[in-house]
């Protein structure tokens, strides 16, 4: 359409009257009005200001600027579910079965459990996990573990999650890794991190057990090399 109506106004350049300028100028605003009206319609949200998120994240307005470009361009409607974020993910681990991983990647960035993740979701996150300190790395770590939310990690929420970590890389790691990998891994860390031997390991443990032990941080944050 734009096309159109660019060619039929080069040949009507030369003979147009002033009336017609006035129309021609009034039609295209009107049409511009309602394409800025349809793409409100299509899109469910609209972020916060990019000077509020710099004051908030680690990023700059012209950081922010390429990252909601980007967002955007995979997520028109302004907000991204689940099943968009695991074919996205999916897109980038084809030898494995990033499905579940997804699945635990999304609920923490879906902080308020809507069901949808927010470009200042996304952001957020971003910020802490590419630029925060340890301590909040950390903590954002903790908060992917525990699963459910309860305020602590128990064995079988740290063994669901280092498994999806494994069945995501797929089969094709090197070297290859042993089908019982991920539960001896999980024995070792979980025993180092349970000080209190109660069965589970709440935030303080967590945090201790973590700069005590530079090997434990960094297979725990396997993670943050497939974001």
């Amino acid at each position: 359409m734009g096309a159109v109506m660019g060619t039929f106004s080069s040949l009507q350049t030369k003979q147009r009257r002033p009336s017609k300028d006035i129309a021609w100028w009034y039609y295209q605003y009107q049409r511009d009005k309602i394409e800025d009206e349809l793409e409100m319609t299509m899109v469910c949200h609209r972020p916060e200001g990019l000077e509020q998120l710099e004051a908030q994240t680690n990023f700059t307005k012209r950081e922010l600027q390429v990252l909601y470009r980007g967002f955007k361009n995979e997520c028109p409607s302004g907000v991204v579910n689940e099943e968009t974020f695991k074919q996205i993910y999916a897109q980038f681990f084809p030898h494995g079965d990033a499905s579940t991983y997804a699945h635990y990647l999304f609920n923490a960035f879906d902080t308020t459990q809507t069901g949808s993740v927010k470009f200042e979701d996304f952001v957020t996150a971003l910020s802490i996990l590419l630029r925060g300190t340890v301590h909040e790395k950390l903590r954002w770590t903790f908060n992917l573990y525990d699963i459910n939310k309860d305020g602590y990690i128990n064995k079988e929420e740290m063994m669901d999650i280092v498994k999806a970590i494994y069945d995501m890389m797929g089969k094709y790691t090197y070297p290859v890794l042993k089908e019982d990998t991920p539960r001896q891994h999980v024995d070792v860390f979980f025993q180092k991190m349970d000080k209190n031997k109660d069965g589970i390991v709440t935030l303080d443990e967590f945090l201790e057990s973590c700069q005590e032990d530079d090997n434990i941080v960094r297979s725990l944050q396997l993670f943050q090399n497939v974001m």
